[in-house]
């Protein structure tokens, strides 16, 4: 997401993974609930949550619903507590190995969706015949004690309407003090509603739930499939219970010390790379929107981006697509290579003038169908960044220096995603003082995933965090789009096989 047009939470950078982290090999078609009422926290005595039992009712067709308790704050263990959604698929075999745990992405995406409306795009049929899949929406998120923060004209005003920044210089302090002041009226909105809860849906507190949720079920380990921001939660799991690691797959993968500025530089790369990758496809068809060699074609993007920013263009329903917005329809269809072809319908429509392709592409990516927003994904994305990554001191004239070479580095989006350290200035709750490296001495075999023309979780990210874990096995598909599995024979091969039987291939393995 651009931070040219707006600067505040809901656009930290380019997503992180965002709401495509989980339709990766999905055509680009929204399944998706209205978010229930938020649930009843279930009673539990004392402290151990670990112990309590589950009340699973039909649900779905064929799975089951269940909602556990978790505290609020678990250093407050007897304090106020928050109810976690749960979605469980039994073993199609009816005879279950274990469970497995499954996380899409995010962070912000819905666990519960993804199993309930996605499963067979989540995990493989032999999997699902020898596993319990359970998905899990984490705290902060969809059908668990969530964040909420605005109404949905709300949000259409905060993600598509104007912004006190809008005619002022990316860079300049008077840039930065109006977009801090957005942010922090934003955020303080989302205190009042959400509560406490706000200050505690980062990733850490996640990790405590996620082992209080595998003993409930009563497995010795975890058994677990993480995507993309999934991953960070899986190694940071790793992390902190080593012993407790049972067959954990990372898949997209994130570098735990990445911080926020290297986020953006990375990712700001892998989308140009990706749209590079999408132009030298299309201009080798006859019925490409654009003509030339490479880079002219790169060079008619940047300018039809520049135009917009210029004159931003009216849908048909009123609603404004800046440059911003477009930036957001852009990468939307880059997550995932089969939906290139909907580049092509954007390109089209824009150079005429018509908004309407490129507010519905950004209406995916926000999880926006027919004016509703389908989910809390955007504003829960926001809250917990912001809680897993340190609060940089703002020097411009760094950010000046970082803005110039994401320009450098990414001629035709990147003058659009600068000044990513103002995202959480302003949010009423502190984040971590440090992203440290994660060894999981002990742990049994991990399996690392990268892709090698991921745009969101560059290969390196894969690789890093591979090296880190003591036990870490690297996987490298050589493809593109984001994440691996179940785009790729020979990786669900691999994959699926690891989860059966504990074989692990070598260090190092590739896949085409």
């Amino acid at each position: 997401m651009s931070l040219r047009r707006r600067a505040t939470i809901a656009s930290i950078a380019l997503a992180l993974v965002a709401a495509l982290a989980f339709t990766a090999c999905a055509p680009l078609v929204g399944l998706f609930d209205q978010l229930r009422p938020q649930p009843a926290v279930p009673e539990v005595i004392g402290d151990d949550f670990g112990a309590q039992e589950l009340e699973w009712r039909d649900c779905y067709d064929e799975m089951q619903c269940a909602v556990a308790a978790a505290p609020l704050d678990w250093d407050d263990p007897e304090g106020e507590r928050i109810a976690l959604a749960l979605v469980k698929q039994p073993a199609t075999d009816g005879d279950a190995q274990g469970t497995l745990f499954v996380n899409p992405g995010g962070p912000g995406a819905s666990g519960v969706d993804h199993i309930a409306q996605g499963i067979d795009y989540a995990v493989g049929e032999p999997l699902q015949r020898a596993y319990d899949v359970i998905g899990w929406d984490p705290r902060g998120v969809g059908q668990s004690s969530a964040v909420v923060c605005l109404d949905d004209a709300g949000m259409d005003d905060h993600l598509y309407g104007p912004s006190d920044t809008d005619d002022l210089e990316p860079g300049t302090q008077e840039w930065v003090d109006a977009a801090i002041a957005e942010n922090r009226e934003f955020g303080n909105t989302c205190l009042d509603r959400t509560g406490p809860l706000l200050g505690h849906v980062d990733t850490g507190s996640t990790v405590q739930d996620l082992e209080m949720l595998r003993q409930i079920v009563g497995d010795p380990r975890l058994n677990y499939l993480g995507y993309s921001y999934g991953t960070y939660i899986g190694a940071r799991y790793a992390d902190a219970y080593p012993d407790k690691v049972g067959r954990m797959v990372l898949d997209g993968a994130i570098d735990p010390t990445t911080g926020e500025a290297e986020v953006v530089r990375e990712q700001t790369r892998g989308f140009e790379l990706a749209l590079r990758a999408y132009m030298a496809d299309c201009i080798t068809r006859s019925d490409c929107p654009v003509s030339g060699s490479l880079d002219e074609a790169m060079g008619a993007w940047r300018a039809m981006i520049d135009q917009v920013d210029a004159a931003p263009l009216t849908g048909s329903d009123g609603r404004t697509v800046t440059s911003g917005t477009l930036i957001t329809a852009i990468i939307s269809p880059l997550y995932s290579q089969q939906n290139w072809p909907y580049l092509d319908q954007l390109y089209t429509t824009v150079t005429r003038g018509d908004a309407d392709v490129a507010l519905a592409l950004a209406d995916f990516y926000y999880d926006r169908i027919d004016g509703e927003y389908m989910s809390n994904l955007i504003t829960a994305f926001g809250a917990v960044n912001c809680l897993d990554y340190p609060r940089p001191e703002l020097d411009l004239d760094r950010m000046r220096a970082e803005a110039e070479e994401l320009e450098q580095i990414a001629p035709t989006i990147g003058t659009y995603q600068g000044y990513s350290d103002v995202s959480c200035m302003g949010w009423p709750v502190e984040g971590v003082e440090d992203r440290p490296a994660v060894t999981a001495e002990g742990a049994d075999p991990i399996l690392v995933i990268g892709t090698t023309g991921d745009p969101a979780t560059p290969l390196r990210w894969a690789e890093s965090l591979a090296s880190q874990l003591s036990s870490g096995v690297l996987l490298t598909y050589e493809g593109e789009g984001h994440t691996a599995y179940g785009q790729s024979p020979c990786v669900n091969e691999i994959v699926e096989s690891y989860f059966l039987t504990g074989e692990v291939p070598p260090d190092g393995a590739r896949c085409a």
